[in-house]
């Protein structure tokens, strides 16, 4: 059944995409160094799990999920500010087992939300290698990064894992 789910979920979105059109939007996926933004990224694109290497600069993907086009793109921290300008989304991810570094997680998360340009901007938190053991639950991430105490922000976290797929269209589809 699930072959057949799939593809009739396919067709629908193609209908659905002619009918109304297709939607794009900028969406930047930001986070910590090693949190797994271009695995996602190159999941999200094609599909499949993509050796990665550090990210020396950004990646900018075309991803299309069901009738919305988005511009997925990856950033190293001193040049995430270059790319606030005109955009819809931010995908923040997190590795929920780098229990050390969540502070400095929580302090670039907020220092970005604090920017003008990023106002209005969704945030899509994915607790990311919740496959390994030792991750911090959604909870427990949502705790740490204090997003408890946005205000006038649209967002929602998710439990993710990259490697294997997990989580990623539950967050999208939200």
């Amino acid at each position: 059944m699930g072959k057949y789910q799939a593809i009739f979920s396919a067709i629908l979105s193609r209908m659905l995409g002619r009918l109304w059109g297709e939607k794009e939007v900028r969406i930047l996926i930001l986070g910590l160094d090693g949190a797994g933004k271009t695995t996602i990224l190159y999941r999200l694109q094609i599909g499949e799990v993509v050796t990665t290497i550090p990210t020396i600069g950004f990646n900018v993907e075309t991803v299309t999920y069901k009738n919305i086009k988005f511009q997925g793109q990856t950033s190293i921290r001193p040049y995430w500010r270059c790319y606030y300008a005109n955009t819809d989304a931010v995908i923040y991810v997190v590795d929920s087992v780098d229990r050390d570094r969540m502070g400095t997680s929580k302090e670039e998360l907020h220092a970005m939300l604090d920017e003008e340009e990023l106002r209005d901007a969704a945030l899509l938190v994915f607790a990311n290698k919740q496959d390994m053991g030792g991750a911090m639950t959604a909870a427990q991430v949502s705790d740490a990064l204090g997003l408890g105490t946005l205000k006038n922000r649209q967002w929602s976290i998710y439990k993710t894992s990259a490697v294997k797929g997990d989580g990623l269209t539950e967050g999208l589809d939200w």
